[in-house]
């Protein structure tokens, strides 16, 4: 059934803004000590000029095939250069998806004065364009309280990557991380290093990519960097909108929101970035079915072990963080988890205790059939202070159920999946391991693993399954 769902750079710092928003500051995430410990509250905006974001310094991987693909210089930030071994280069003639949005509009007056305060503060030495938008100016709030916050969590522009049984000397099987997959290659971004740093810049079989993650929303996406005919830079902008990750690029300094690919404010607004297919799967699930797969490394941050999590505690807490000031629909907890799919210009959400009951959905989003598999033990990133001792989750991931052209129905067999229609069996990865359909891996739908809130107030008109 559907149904309709209408600076410091450490330590948590609650902030009271002229009376009016209470702002937690998650300065946590950048910071590089394992051991920092919360800040007390403080009711004075740091006003000293934030320092430059260091530079992650340029590393190739010892493992042979593992480097990403060469990058061409992006517009408004560095770019990795290495070679990709054994995999020709894909087209990267064209651009990522650019959409007018028709709600884009020229603003009349000052649109500084919609702005919030500290906000405004905080972004004097932008040269974005705020006359350009598609939001009410409003809705973004100050997450990293220091003047011109861009890059104050550090994203990775030189990310180095390493083989599944290095990557095994310090992720346990259970730890999370992003699965990304393009051109024949498969890469695995540990939650663990993307806690601290929310984008990697990249280049997967030769089209360059941004790898995001928000911890607030818990929403993994990547997408296709080329808008254009330019390869942008995405930094993290330290503005956040509905507690979701604001990103922003170094050619035109557009804003840019993570759940939907949106460029929200600047020049840019109204241009969708190409998603890639992506999903938040466990080390142990991506070493199986990837074994030639590669990891991103250690190496490629700035020194931290990456095994603890900065934000201990947030995913049982009852309610977000205060970046957050809507309505949240009673029917599930706030933090909990749903397999949101947008696909066909439709949206359903499919909540984790309804999956998981289920084991698997067979639905249609948009017109498109998919199919939604549970299973596996993914630990929850944003539980414990050690990632490897997170309570289990499972995993959520979405499909495109149609094979060769034939629609396929699936039903859970223990740890695998059957479809009806060839009695192929599945792995919770896609991969078909037995049958007339061996070998071959259903194609991951556009779908994130965000939390229930994140859900409603970016798809307040999306369906939502109900079994």
């Amino acid at each position: 059934m559907l149904t309709s769902l209408n600076p410091p750079r450490r330590g948590l710092l609650a902030l009271a803004l002229s009376g009016t928003a209470m702002l937690l500051v998650l300065s946590a995430a950048c910071s590089l000590s394992e051991d920092a410990q919360p800040a007390p509250p403080t009711s004075a905006l740091e006003t000293t000029p934030a320092e430059p974001a260091p530079t992650t310094a340029a590393a190739s991987s010892s493992t042979q095939g593992s480097q990403p693909g060469t990058t061409a210089a992006a517009e408004g930030g560095s770019a990795a250069s290495s070679t990709t071994v054994g995999t020709p280069p894909a087209d990267t003639s064209a651009p990522s998806t650019s959409v007018p949005a028709s709600s884009t509009s020229a603003v009349t007056g000052d649109p500084l004065e919609r702005l919030d305060p500290l906000v405004r503060q905080v972004t004097a030495p932008w040269p974005t364009d705020w006359s350009i938008n598609s939001i009410d100016l409003g809705e973004l709030l100050v997450g990293l309280p220091m003047i011109d916050p861009r890059d104050g969590i550090p994203p990775i522009d030189r990310p180095v990557f390493e083989s599944v049984a290095d990557a095994s000397s310090w992720l346990d099987d259970r730890v999370p991380g992003t699965l990304v997959l393009l051109g024949g290659e498969a890469r695995f971004y540990p939650l663990g290093i993307l806690h601290r740093h929310e984008i990697v810049n990249d280049e997967i079989a030769g089209i360059p990519v941004a790898v995001t993650y928000c911890p607030l929303c818990n929403t993994a996406l990547t997408f296709d960097r080329r808008v254009d005919g330019h390869v942008l830079r995405f930094g993290v902008s330290g503005l956040l909108r509905h507690s979701d990750l604001v990103m922003w690029d170094g050619r035109t300094v557009s804003l840019w929101q993570q759940v939907t690919g949106e460029a929200i404010v600047g020049t840019a607004t109204g241009t969708f970035l190409q998603p890639v297919p992506t999903a938040i799967v466990s080390f142990g699930e991506f070493a199986a079915a990837y074994p030639d797969g590669v990891s991103l490394s250690r190496e490629s941050g700035l020194g931290a072990s990456y095994v603890y999590n900065p934000y201990e505690g947030y995913s049982t807490r009852p309610a977000p963080y205060p970046f957050y000031t809507g309505e949240i629909d009673p029917r599930y907890r706030a933090l909990e988890r749903v397999v949101g799919v947008t696909e066909g210009g439709g949206a359903t959400a499919y909540p984790f205790p309804v999956i998981s009951a289920l084991g698997a959905v067979n639905d249609s989003v948009g017109g498109v059939p998919v199919a939604v598999f549970w299973g596996g033990e993914t630990a929850d990133a944003l539980d414990t202070r050690n990632l490897s001792e997170g309570r289990s989750i499972g995993t959520g991931l979405a499909y495109l159920r149609t094979v060769d052209g034939q629609e396929l129905t699936f039903a859970k067999e223990g740890d695998l999946f059957r479809d009806l229609e060839t009695s192929s069996q599945w792995t919770l990865l896609g991969e078909a391991v037995s049958g007339p359909l061996a070998g071959n891996r259903l194609e991951i739908a556009v779908h994130r693993n965000e939390f229930w809130f994140a859900w409603g107030a970016f798809y307040p008109d999306g369906a939502v399954y109900e079994g």
